[in-house]
């Protein structure tokens, strides 16, 4: 059974930093493309940034230049480091593993950016 478990989320000032973490088990991370995902409240659901089992990266233009996508597939280990962090970027963020036809996601955690 696959899981992809999040973990990290919480509230933080603007201009902070968060580094959200996944775990997955019942896959083999090396063979997926992994991503982070969010939603904010009545807005549909977005990528954020997700690297390639090739090693390619993509991140999204809000958050480029403060957030960075790692993984690390000898543990199966994804991660997201975000740093000065805004208002807007208050979502429940999640974690994705993608191969054809599979598509897994985690439960979710919530980022809350606010003074």
């Amino acid at each position: 059974q696959v899981q992809l478990v999040e973990s990290g989320g919480g509230l933080v000032q603007p201009g902070g930093s968060l580094r959200l973490s996944c775990a997955a088990s019942g896959v083999i991370f090396g063979f997926y493309t992994v991503g982070w995902y969010r939603q904010a409240p009545g807005k549909q659901r977005e990528l954020v940034a997700v690297s390639s089992r090739g090693g390619n990266i993509d991140v999204a233009d809000s958050v480029k230049g403060r957030f960075t996508i790692s993984r690390d597939n000898n543990n199966n280990m994804v991660y997201l480091q975000m740093n000065n962090l805004k208002p807007e970027d208050t979502a429940v963020y999640y974690c994705n593993a993608q191969r054809t036809p599979y598509d897994y996601w985690g439960q979710g955690t919530q980022v809350t950016v606010s003074s």
